[in-house]
């Protein structure tokens, strides 16, 4: 069964170049491709595809804006949304996170990494390499100098999955946490979903935000 896939970017170039990368694989499936957020939102409402590549930079309606309203909207939940950024100049990343994206890329990702970040945003997995989510994180550090907040729900983390919860605040997806804690990536992504509901989570790169606030991941 193919992945369908959504292109929201302002640059004409860049949507060329997503466009032929992904019809060049028998698995993924182009729906559509939008010049600016609310059309992006226009076109996920009429044929909900199961990933978009979203830049977080358009007109008319920015990336993070469309991804508030996507988010916000049931009929769209499992619409999964990976933000493409130029991440040196971009300061949104962290707020893209918060609205609900499933992770993001880095626009001169290596074509392999891309469609690997749709597959893996298509099984519900991590997007977030340990690399980029610790420049994230030092990102943040250095431009939210605010003391760490303790989420609610923490107190009611065993203390495997607080231990889960701070490597996926690393980057790590099921695979590595199983490798680093010696257990199965079933194991691992048990502990994971456990630990999205107990915390509210919606999905994983929620919780690499929980992480961050409460001060597991320094």
């Amino acid at each position: 069964m193919s992945i369908s896939v959504g292109i929201a970017d302002d640059q004409q170039l860049i949507r060329l170049g997503l466009r032929v990368l992904i019809e060049s694989e028998d698995d993924l499936d182009l729906r559509w491709e939008a010049e600016n957020g609310r059309r992006a939102l226009e076109l996920a409402r009429a044929s909900p595809p199961d990933v978009i590549l979203m830049d977080l930079r358009m007109p008319v309606l920015d990336g993070i804006a469309a991804l508030q309203q996507l988010s916000a909207e049931p009929a769209l939940s499992a619409v999964r949304v990976v933000v493409l950024t130029t991440f040196e100049s971009d300061e949104n990343v962290f707020a893209a996170l918060r609205a609900g994206a499933a992770g993001f890329l880095v626009k001169d990702a290596e074509p392999s990494d891309l469609l690997r970040a749709v597959r893996l945003a298509a099984a519900g997995e991590s997007l977030l390499s340990p690399t980029v989510a610790r420049r994230v994180i030092d990102s943040l550090r250095d431009s939210r100098p605010a003391p760490p907040r303790s989420h609610p729900g923490l107190a009611e983390l065993t203390d495997r999955e607080r231990e889960v919860l701070t490597l996926i605040g690393e980057g790590l997806n099921n695979e590595e946490i199983g490798r680093r804690l010696f257990v199965s990536p079933a194991t691992a992504r048990t502990h994971v979903s456990r630990a999205m509901v107990k915390l509210g989570a919606r999905d994983r790169a929620q919780l690499v935000v929980i992480a961050y606030q409460a001060g597991l991941v320094r």
